[in-house]
């Protein structure tokens, strides 16, 4: 009978044999029958020793399990990585399809650009409507009128706090609930803040309709989409406002519980859809400025949450079928 002891301080790795593999409960196997080597689920830094015989034969192994190694850190990380990268796989190639939001809002911001730009003249005729040539837009002095574009700001702070609360609260109990406020959060920002008021109403040019010269002003009319010199900053292509006020109502529909539904999305959509062309009614923008703001949201609004919701839902129930697959059945002999 033979014996190993391994010093404490200065352990040294056990011996296996060529062959070992791992199995699922985390005990290497090797093809010798004579030893085993059992895994501890503890991080404590010890391995426990464990005496095996046979053929009146016994050996002890003790193992020490090392801090990890820097490479195993970056194992790690990269494991992460394709997981992220597998999971945008599986939910984009299983989200494609003709009826998805995403593929909605960008044909309808298609279709409604294209006949802003081939029809220019219907935004004038719109315009002209709404405009008194002795008195200018006179709407733009009516009381009701102005509270209620002074009243976003209000409506617009309290739809803020309420998903910040729900972010605060579903930490702990309903993330569901406070990924969908992230979202929205996230998209006011990108939607509202970048794409609208950023990239467009700051590099457009289009000057707005009480700056024309057929409704007063000194700049010339340019059609939707037109790139020119005739606003320097804060000019009309596309409505920051209305940009706004899709945003209530797509947080309307994101949160409100089902219940409530059938009388809080139409009232979000009512009071959304008057703040808008509000700002048609004061000459600050032309009609296609208000739909293709709403067009350009919601657009903007649908990929993020394509990336943010749909996605990791998708990638999670491709997971599972995966997991939960049959095993194919054992040939019969």
């Amino acid at each position: 009978m033979s014996s190993r002891h391994a010093d404490p301080l200065n352990p040294a790795p056990p011996s296996v044999r060529s062959g070992t593999t791992c199995n699922e409960t985390g005990t290497e196997a090797t093809q010798d029958t004579h030893v085993s080597v059992t895994r501890m689920p503890h991080e404590s830094g010890i391995r426990i020793p464990r005496a095996t015989s046979g053929l009146g034969e016994s050996m002890t192994h003790v193992q020490t399990l090392s801090g990890v190694a820097p490479a195993g850190q970056w194992t790690g990380v990269r494991r992460g990585l394709r997981r992220e990268l597998q999971r945008l796989r599986l939910s984009w190639a299983a989200g494609v399809d003709t009826a998805s939001p995403l593929t909605v809002a960008l044909v309808a911001t298609v279709i409604l650009s294209a006949f802003f730009v081939l029809l220019p003249g219907v935004d004038l005729a719109v315009t002209q409507a709404v405009f008194d040539a002795e008195r200018g837009f006179v709407a733009a002095s009516d009381p009701a009128l102005r509270a209620l574009r002074q009243s976003s700001t209000w409506v617009m702070g309290l739809a803020l706090l309420g998903l910040i609360v729900v972010i605060v609260r579903g930490g702990w109990t309903r993330r569901h609930e406070a990924r969908k406020a992230l979202f929205l959060i996230a998209g006011l920002a990108m939607a509202s803040g970048l794409v609208v008021n950023a990239v467009f109403k700051g590099s457009w040019g289009r000057a707005r309709p009480i700056q024309i010269e057929m409704f007063g002003g000194e700049a010339e009319f340019t059609r939707a989409w037109a790139i020119t010199d005739q606003c320097a900053s804060n000019c009309s292509f596309v409505s920051g406002e209305a940009s706004s006020a899709a945003w209530i109502v797509a947080t309307a529909i994101v949160m409100t519980p089902q219940p409530w539904r059938a009388v809080l999305i139409p009232a979000a959509f009512a009071y959304g859809a008057a703040l808008s062309f509000n700002r048609l009614l004061f000459g600050g923008h032309f009609l296609s400025d208000i739909v293709l703001s709403w067009a350009l949201t919601a657009l903007v609004l649908c990929l993020l949450h394509r990336l943010m919701l749909h996605c990791p839902v998708t990638a999670r129930r491709a997971r599972r079928k995966r997991r939960v697959r049959p095993e194919p059945a054992p040939a019969m002999n």
